[in-house]
């Protein structure tokens, strides 16, 4: 018994036209924002527990908060940044992204 063949079959390919180069997707960075609410103990149990982060880098990062207004702290794909925001934002810390620049 033959065997039946697709209505449409593998054509070829031609290269994409119009001198556009393709370039990588810029890596997203994930900033913490300062906030009058959280307790710098807070901050940094949180960014221990999320990013095992040490003791150490956890309370340079928090203090950046503190002192600065923002810290970034993750940076990565855009869904790896959506992620760490969405759990930043569960523990009530107030975070966003952005590109890389």
């Amino acid at each position: 018994m033959p065997t039946a063949v697709p209505d449409t079959l593998p054509t070829e390919i031609e290269e994409p036209v119009g001198g556009r180069a393709v370039e990588p997707d810029r890596p997203w960075i994930v900033i913490v924002w300062n906030d009058p609410i959280n307790l710098m103990s807070y901050v940094t149990f949180v960014f221990q527990k999320l990013f095992g982060y040490s003791k150490a880098k956890a309370t340079k990062l928090m203090l950046d908060v503190h002192q600065k207004g923002r810290a970034i702290v993750s940076s990565g794909s855009r869904e790896r940044a959506e992620l760490d925001v969405f759990r930043l934002h569960e523990h009530g810390l107030w975070a966003t992204m952005e590109h890389e620049a």
